[in-house]
């Protein structure tokens, strides 16, 4: 779970103010941070599958909104993805 506080600040800082919610670079920077907490917890507690699958969902949702972006935006997928370092 992001808190609040923490949404926030994603929100405001990938979509400029905080009512830009349904920008896709917001969508793919609060999924980012969501897949990083699991990671972190599934790494504790390995036999939690609920959490698993909630993971894999989550990646492939944050697939399907860098694919709509390179197919409509490349500049902004480049951008995206040198923010949140998803590509080395």
């Amino acid at each position: 779970m992001i808190s609040k506080q923490r949404k926030a600040e994603i929100i405001s800082e990938f979509g400029g103010n905080a009512n830009n919610t349904g920008l896709a670079e917001v969508q793919i920077a609060l999924l980012t941070e969501d897949i990083k907490n699991m990671t972190v917890h599934l790494q504790d507690h390995k036999k939690d599958v609920p959490t698993r699958r909630t993971l894999l969902k989550k990646v492939a949702q944050r697939r399907h909104l860098l694919d709509f972006l390179i197919k409509n935006d490349v500049q902004r997928y480049k951008d995206i993805i040198a923010k949140l370092g998803l590509r080395k």
